[in-house]
């Protein structure tokens, strides 16, 4: 496993709010989020589109409901409707997560991530209406994997391929408090992991080169261990590098980081660690630290982002924006010259529940009020 060579600064810049230094930010520019949905959404929670399609986004929406966003408005008849086989009655359960394959204009399977009725994880691979391209076929599921779930929350739930074209799932430890089966540090689990999986073969395959491929000192399907909920992840689709934003217990959000040339098996440390902190007492060596932490004196629950590689905001190249739930504060990090280095980014007045990307590369927000938004320059 590569060993990260970068100097950490945004922990003292974000978490300790004791020295006055302050990052520079990424740009002179003002940006705002400007609403593109307000109305027919419930918890909206995810935007993406399928490879290539610039006309087209497709919104997350927590009961069960994926809708389609086309020509300045939203569709009335959702593209997938599943309410009827999902749970969402905690607020960590229901449809999470969306991923279209990487083939989708040529074969029309897209991938969700839901709560089942009994509280378990599936994730069911559909397939695009033959007749329609805004509507899917319902009753076209195939059941990827199908993960038990001991308690309601610490569900995961996102979604999305690599740029190897393997499916990654990331997997939440089982919820409660503390990880009290310590499923984050058990390579045997499917619970408190990121997880990689062949979906060309069904239900799917065992890629050769996962770090515990042989399944003497893990679970084939895992990628690395350690997470305790990773509350959105992505792919720089620029450099292949992975962003996993992981929610923590009592004191201290993270953001982690696995380079793009990683061979797997990272161990980001949960429940050993919380952020870059010992979690009751305990050491554990060869654990991967954060990139980026904060504490809960600047919010309650870390949302996952994307590195901005969009044409509309040149200035932003490279830069990782993500937020807090709680507060509503967005940030930004990157990497120069080695050197990780962020700071706020902007302050909303919304719960937000996750990031999304199109085609283009632009950003959009989503928040627990139903609405969507595209970031943008301040006019």
């Amino acid at each position: 496993m590569r060993k990260l060579n970068v100097v950490f600064v945004l922990v003292f810049i974000l978490l300790a709010c004791k020295s006055e230094a302050k990052a520079d930010p990424p740009s002179d520019r003002e940006y705002v989020l400007t609403s593109i949905i307000t109305e027919g959404l419930t918890r909206p929670l995810f935007v993406t589109t399928p490879p290539g399609d610039t006309d087209r986004l497709f919104v997350v929406d927590q009961p069960g409901e994926i809708y389609v966003y086309q020509d300045g408005a939203m569709l009335e008849t959702p593209f997938l409707d599943i309410s009827g086989i999902v749970n969402d009655r905690e607020n960590e359960q229901g449809l999470l997560g969306l991923a279209f394959h990487p083939d989708y204009a040529e074969n029309g399977y897209f991938f969700v991530n839901y709560t089942a009725q009994d509280g378990s994880t599936v994730v069911a691979r559909y397939s695009v209406s033959a007749d329609d391209p805004n509507l899917a076929d319902p009753d076209s599921e195939k059941v990827v994997i199908w993960i038990e779930q001991p308690f309601a929350n610490h569900n995961g739930g996102m979604l999305a391929f690599g740029p190897d074209g393997y499916l990654y799932i990331g997997m939440g430890d089982g919820g409660s408090a503390g990880d009290p089966r310590n499923n984050g540090q058990d390579p045997f689990t499917l619970l408190g992991a990121m997880l990689r999986l062949d979906i060309n073969t069904e239900p799917y395959a065992i890629p050769p080169d996962n770090p515990f491929a042989d399944g003497t000192e893990g679970r084939p399907e895992i990628w690395a261990i350690g997470l305790r909920n990773p509350w959105r992840f992505s792919f720089d689709r620029k450099t292949g590098d992975l962003y996993i934003a992981d929610v923590g217990q009592n004191q201290y959000e993270e953001v982690n980081f696995q380079p793009a040339d990683s061979t797997g098996g990272e161990n980001y440390g949960w429940n050993i660690y919380e952020g870059r902190h010992s979690y009751e007492g305990q050491e554990l060596d060869g654990t991967v630290k954060p990139i980026a932490e904060y504490s809960h004196d600047l919010g309650c629950s870390v949302t996952g982002g994307y590195v901005y590689r969009g044409s509309e905001l040149p200035e932003l190249d490279g830069v990782y924006l993500y937020a807090d739930y709680c507060a509503g504060t967005i940030f930004w990090l990157k990497n120069t010259d080695g050197e990780w280095e962020g700071d706020v980014f902007m302050n909303t007045d919304s719960p937000i529940s996750s990031f999304g990307e199109d085609a283009n590369g632009e950003i959009y927000v989503t928040d627990h009020l139903g609405r969507v938004f595209k970031l943008e320059a301040k006019s």
